[in-house]
């Protein structure tokens, strides 16, 4: 009698080869762009929530390879990336000096 685990959710590309080397059958599917987007979706969601519970570099290196795919699909580089979030911290910042704001004061006219 055969044991079923079913699953819906977004896997690296090395888990069916893991999961048979370990003498279990992988039944996957190849998505198309459309279903690959809502995936990567879910999956940034979901990589997020753990890393919030684990603060761990591990959980943001998850949570990289999942924007990284994101990129890929939109055709950016990861350099046309990089270039994209220096020049928004060049004109905005970045986050190094840990500020919080807590209220903007105008003159009233």
């Amino acid at each position: 009698m055969e044991k079923v685990i079913k699953y819906d959710k977004l896997i690296r590309d090395r888990i069916p080869e893991i999961i048979e080397a370990d003498g279990k059958r992988a039944v996957t599917e190849v998505l198309d762009d459309l279903a690959f987007k809502r995936y990567l979706d879910i999956k940034l969601e979901e990589e997020l929530k753990e890393y919030l519970v684990a603060d761990s570099v591990e959980e943001l290196a998850d949570l990289v390879e999942v924007v990284y795919a994101l990129l890929d699909l939109k055709g950016v580089s990861i350099e046309e990336f990089e270039r994209l979030r220096k020049d928004k911290a060049s004109k905005r910042g970045s986050f190094t000096k840990r500020l919080v704001l807590k209220e903007v004061i105008s003159k009233e006219k």
